[in-house]
C-alpha cells in the first residue's frame, strides 16, 4: 500500500503563485514514487478546492475567484472517506507559513511536514524572531518595527527614532510575509514615508532595518532536535536587491552554491542557521537568510523561512543537492521527520489526558 500524503498549496497570501509553483514541483515528484498524493487547493479568498492539481488549477480557476464548489468541511482532504496518513503544507505566508494551519492540523490531529505552532509564528514574523534571536545571541542588523496605530498618531516621531537609530539607506519590511513582497529601500525621509506607507498595505506591523553592504547567503536547515545545515550558498541578485521580481520574474539572478567565501565564515553560517532554527522552535525544514558584511566581514542572521520555496530554482533542495541530499530523498526525509515528532507528540498526548495510565516507578 503506498503512504498517502496531501499535499496542500495556493493560499489567501501574496505568496499564492508561489505556493503554486511549488507544490507543482513537489508533486511531480512524490507521484512517481511509493506516495499516493492527493492535492488540495486554496484560493485566494480561502476556499478550499479537494482534488485539484496544480496544473489544472493553474489552467481552469487561478485568478477565476468565485466559481469553486467546495467549502471547508470535515472531507477537506479528499472526497472519499479515506484520510491521508500525511499532511505537507506548501502554502508560503500568512494562513500557512504563520502557524495557524499547523494549529488547525493538530486540533484534526494529523502528522504533517515542517515546523509546529510555535515555530511558525515566530519564524513568520520577523520582529519576533529577531528580538528572539538576539535573546539567543544571534547576531542581527540593527532593526525597529511599529505598528499603524503608532504610524497614524505618532508619525513624526517614528520618523526620528528610525534617522536617530536607523540611518539611510534602510530597508522597510511588512513584519509577516514572504518572497521579499512589499520591501523596499529607503534613501530619505519622503521616500521612507512612501515605503512604509507600500508596507501596509501588506501588514500591520512595519520592520526598518539598517541597510548593509553585503553579500546574500542562504542555508538550508533539515531536522527536528539534532538539526543539521546544508551548504551555504550565494545569492547575486540581478537588480539592487534580491526583490519579488529579481527571485521569480526576471530570470537573471545567480545561485552560486557551495558561496565562495572562507571556510571560516562558511562554518559561522552553518552554525547561526543551526542556532536559529533551534531558538525559533522550528522542526523539520527552514532556511536560513543572512548578510555577509563587505565592509566588516560580519555575519548577520536575516531571517528564517519555516516553509520554503520548492519550485525548480529554489535554494532549499539546491543546497541539499550540493550536500549529497537529492530531491527526492530530501522530501522522503521530510516525511520522515514529520511522522517522527507526531509519535511523539501523541505520546506524550496520551499522557496528558490518561494520567492514571502511567506506570507508577
Amino acid at each position: 500500500m503506498k503512504q498517502k500524503i496531501c499535499v496542500i498549496y495556493g493560499g489567501r497570501s501574496g505568496e499564492h503563485e508561489v505556493s503554486v509553483t511549488s507544490a507543482e514541483s513537489i508533486i511531480a515528484a512524490l507521484g512517481k514514487t511509493k506516495y499516493d498524493v492527493r492535492a488540495v487547493a486554496i484560493s485566494k479568498s480561502g476556499k478550499w478546492i479537494p482534488d485539484v492539481f496544480p496544473a489544472e488549477y493553474r489552467r481552469k480557476y487561478l485568478g477565476s475567484e468565485g466559481v469553486f464548489g467546495t467549502e471547508f468541511s470535515s472531507g477537506i482532504f479528499h472526497s472519499d472517506p479515506v484520510e491521508p496518513e500525511i499532511v505537507m503544507p506548501v502554502l508560503h505566508g500568512p494562513f500557512g507559513e504563520d502557524g495557524t494551519i499547523q494549529g488547525l492540523l493538530e486540533m484534526l490531529n494529523v502528522p504533517y511536514v515542517g515546523s509546529g505552532v510555535l515555530g511558525s509564528s515566530l519564524a513568520m514574523d520577523k520582529a519576533a524572531a529577531k528580538y528572539m534571536c538576539l535573546a539567543y545571541g544571534i547576531p542581527v542588523v540593527e532593526f525597529l518595527d511599529f505598528i499603524r496605530l503608532q504610524w497614524d498618531s505618532e508619525q513624526a516621531s517614528v520618523l526620528d527614532g528610525v534617522e536617530d537609530n536607523i540611518g539611510y539607506p534602510c530597508f522597510v519590511k511588512p513584519a509577516n510575509l514572504g518572497s521579499s513582497i512589499g520591501i523596499s529601500k529607503a534613501t530619505d525621509r519622503e521616500c521612507l514615508i512612501d515605503s512604509v506607507c507600500d508596507a501596509f498595505q501588506y501588514d500591520k506591523k512595519i520592520l526598518i532595518e539598517r541597510a548593509v553592504n553585503c553579500r546574500e547567503l542562504e542555508c538550508s536547515v533539515i531536522g527536528n532536535d539534532q538539526p543539521e545545515a546544508s551548504l551555504a550558498g550565494e545569492v547575486i541578485p540581478c537588480n539592487e536587491f534580491y526583490d519579488y521580481n529579481a527571485k521569480y520574474i526576471d530570470g537573471k539572478s545567480q545561485l552560486i552554491i557551495p558561496a565562495q567565501i572562507p571556510t571560516e565564515i562558511h562554518a559561522q553560517v552553518q552554525d547561526i542557521a543551526v542556532q536559529a532554527f533551534k531558538a525559533l522552535g522550528c522542526s523539520g525544514m527552514a532556511r536560513a537568510d543572512f548578510f555577509l558584511d563587505k565592509d566588516s566581514g560580519e555575519v548577520f542572521f536575516n531571517e528564517i523561512n519555516t516553509i520554503p520555496g520548492f519550485t525548480s530554482i529554489s535554494m532549499y533542495p539546491k543546497l541539499w543537492e550540493a550536500s549529497g541530499l537529492p530531491y527526492m530523498e530530501l522530501l522522503d526525509k521530510l516525511i520522515e521527520l514529520a511522522l517522527e515528532r507526531f509519535v511523539e507528540k501523541q505520546q506524550i498526548h496520551g499522557n496528558i489526558f490518561n494520567p492514571e495510565g502511567l506506570e507508577k516507578k
